[in-house]
């Protein structure tokens, strides 16, 4: 019984950040009804249903949304709820009837969380774009690479999940707050873009005050600094280390058995390079695992690169249990913890092709409602 127990949350069947923000809440302990298209739209990496992870802990009820009897199903859904999620183009709601003014009208509480890549409104608002599109535009991309390389894509994480779904969950639970002491629901437009260009404020500054060059792989923590990257060991495994602070550094200095006389000075860029090399040298000398057992857990600020695989079993992962097994598949754990509402563990995934209808709707509606609803022929659900 995590610490949103008890609020009550229609998704809108999508794919990427908002299922995750989605999760996200579920992990937290909100009671989230998953609405999917009984005709699958095609979207999205296909894979089997237990390693559809972004769906896990919460049922789903499949329903045609051009029918208008299953739009008046989600409206009466809605009545019920705290929060709706929903991640299609600017106007896709509100041509199937379930924009925000006319949920809000049903449910003045109800708290109307929006994702999208460029947000509700702008020149691209109606565009299609993915992650690196979004990132591209914030100055975000363009500053993640290596010198005289193009710009590394960091996967999707940080536009799809870190600017996307983590800026729309924190945004439902902001608003949610909000509407239990006013009364008053609102619509929560969150846009990758603003999310991660919030997230690049750091930078921005960093930037304004003339400390960091536009050119990748010049700066501290871009790759450009000896003292903060990633080396390779004898075995070919790679290692990290990032002792910015002199104290850190030369206690690295002093494991790796390098006189600091020998070295260039650790914030003279134009040194960085024999810094490097000095560095290099030293990391081909040993193995990754003898030098996890020089470094990991002093303050060299040192950790081992590890594959997906490989993660799971390291033995910080393990007792802080950061990864969980559930039904077969090791996956990360809710986060984050608390200290008295600790949530519970995950249900697998599952989709409505695969849910009774009676388990999708427990909580949701009474035994008559839902034999009202499967007399009707609404879901494809039995």
């Amino acid at each position: 019984m995590g610490p949103l127990s008890g609020l009550r949350i229609i998704e809108m069947a999508g794919i990427g950040p908002g299922p995750m923000a989605a999760m996200m809440l579920s992990d937290m302990g909100a009671l989230v009804l998953r609405i999917e298209r009984q005709v699958d739209s095609g979207l999205g990496i296909r894979r089997p249903e237990k390693y559809d992870l972004l769906l896990r802990g919460r049922k789903a009820l499949a329903l045609d949304l051009k029918n208008d009897a299953s739009i008046e199903v989600v409206l009466n859904l809605i009545e019920k709820s705290d929060g709706l999620i929903e991640g299609f183009r600017p106007g896709v709601m509100e041509r199937l009837g379930l924009g925000p003014d006319i949920c809000l009208k049903r449910n003045p509480r109800l708290v109307y969380g929006r994702m999208t890549g460029w947000g509700q409104n702008g020149p691209l608002s109606h565009a299609a774009g993915h992650d690196l599109n979004y990132i591209a535009v914030t100055g975000a991309l363009n500053a993640i690479g290596r010198k005289g390389q193009f710009p590394a894509p960091p996967l999707n994480l940080l536009g799809d999940f870190a600017g996307g779904s983590a800026y729309l969950a924190f945004g439902m639970v902001c608003a949610l707050l909000e509407a239990q002491r006013s009364g008053k629901g609102q619509t929560v437009d969150a846009a990758i873009v603003d999310g991660t260009a919030h997230l690049m404020t750091s930078v921005f500054g960093t930037y304004g005050a003339g400390l960091i060059d536009l050119e990748r792989g010049s700066n501290i923590t871009d790759s450009g600094a000896y003292f903060y990257d990633v080396y390779a060991c004898a075995d070919g495994q790679l290692i990290s280390i990032a002792p910015i602070e002199g104290k850190f550094y030369k206690e690295l200095l002093d494991r790796l058995g390098i006189d600091p006389a020998e070295m260039p000075s650790q914030f003279e860029r134009s040194e960085w390079e024999a810094g490097r090399s000095k560095l290099a040298a030293a990391f081909k000398s040993r193995s990754r695992d003898e030098w996890c057992a020089i470094l990991e857990g002093t303050d060299v600020c040192f950790a081992p690169v590890l594959t997906l695989e490989e993660a799971p079993r390291h033995a910080h992962m393990k007792a802080r249990n950061v990864f969980v097994d559930i039904d077969g598949v090791t996956q990360p754990a809710p986060a984050p913890r608390f200290s008295h509402s600790i949530p519970d563990r995950p249900s697998p995934p599952r989709k409505a092709e695969n849910t009774p209808l009676a388990e999708a709707l427990d909580g949701w509606m009474s035994e008559r409602e839902i034999r009202d609803l499967r007399a009707a022929g609404l879901t494809i659900q039995s």
